[in-house]
């Protein structure tokens, strides 16, 4: 299962999303070795790219990033419109040992360090303008020392926080990552549109509330196993009637790495003739991995002075004659 499910209810301002990842999940972690609870975090958030993706109109790459100075140090999750994912998590080599059930809050932002944001990338960004980034809080006010602020301990949390805040829409996300494959859920109450609301005002009340409280009924297991299909119906099939809910054709999620042997290239001219040429001197070529796919590149001296002589990326490389 790779999948994505979108659905609406007709009868209440609701509309929600299911997304199983079986194969592309395996994918992404398949040459990573990392600990149980820095894959279930990347797992979560892996899932969570997809929602929001899905769930924002963009014509684009969505992009999680997090950095701290704790037991990771950057996370990045990439997906496009297309829900086409990566993913790739760099770790604090002075931290030697992370327990199984570390919170996003001890991974994250250990001594408050961390930084977690969504930046939102049109296919059609002009070079002069920057694409749309929202700060998400790692920490919350306490509801029970006002003045105070707790630390948010799970992706789920963050997102809902993030919703709440940028799009000013009532989210409610659940998560969850197993060894094979990663599951989301996700609903939204939507908001009313023109003078007078489609929907019933008690009925708009009463569905959102429902629908939340069978939401909360959703295990992990069911979210790791069972299809979008199928969950939709077990958790909503009494709802179906009253409620009018109506699914939309599943789309398929899966696992591709933007990397490109002409994206090097401008890594390689950004770097400057200088420093390229002292790399060279000492190792005879350039080389580098793509941290999301393992992707290997090489520029040998040919290369690297094409790279330089060209203005323009698909003139700047030739076809590799070693490796990619």
């Amino acid at each position: 299962m790779n999948e994505l499910l979108v659905f609406v209810c007709d009868g209440a301002p609701v509309r929600g999303e299911f997304v199983s990842l079986g194969s592309t999940w395996q994918s992404i972690v398949e040459r990573r070795n990392d600990p149980p609870a820095v894959r279930a975090l990347m797992g979560e958030f892996v899932a969570a790219a997809t929602l929001l993706t899905a769930s924002i109109k963009l014509d684009g790459t969505l992009i999680i990033q997090a950095q701290s100075q704790g037991p990771i140090q950057l996370l990045v999750v990439e997906c496009t419109s297309q829900l086409e994912v990566r993913a790739t998590v760099k770790l604090n080599p002075n931290v030697t040992e992370i327990p199984d059930n570390a919170t996003l809050a001890e991974l994250l932002d250990a001594e408050g360090s961390g930084r977690l944001a969504i930046t939102l990338d049109p296919s059609d960004r002009k070079a002069s303008q920057a694409p749309y980034q929202g700060i998400v809080a790692l920490n919350r006010p306490s509801p029970s020392h006002p003045g105070l602020l707790e630390p948010i301990e799970s992706v789920s949390e963050a997102i809902m926080l993030y919703m709440q805040n940028s799009e000013q829409l009532d989210t409610h996300v659940w998560l969850a990552c197993g060894p094979d494959s990663v599951g989301g859920f996700l609903l939204q109450r939507l908001p009313d549109t023109g003078g007078a609301s489609q929907y019933d005002p008690v009925m708009m009340s009463e569905g959102w509330e429902r629908i939340q409280i069978l939401g909360n009924t959703i295990t992990n297991e069911e979210l790791l196993t069972v299809s979008p299909e199928t969950l939709l119906r077990r958790l909503f099939l009494e709802e179906s009637t009253q409620y009018g809910v109506r699914s939309f054709p599943t789309r398929l999620v899966r696992f591709a790495c933007r990397c490109s042997r002409q994206r090097v290239a401008d890594v390689i001219r950004m770097l400057g003739q200088e420093e390229v040429d002292s790399i060279l001197v000492e190792q005879g070529m350039v080389e580098t991995t793509c941290d999301f796919c393992g992707m290997q590149y090489r520029f040998d001296p040919v290369d690297c002075k094409q790279a330089f002589a060209s203005s323009t990326l698909t003139d700047a490389v030739r076809p590799p004659s070693k490796g990619h």
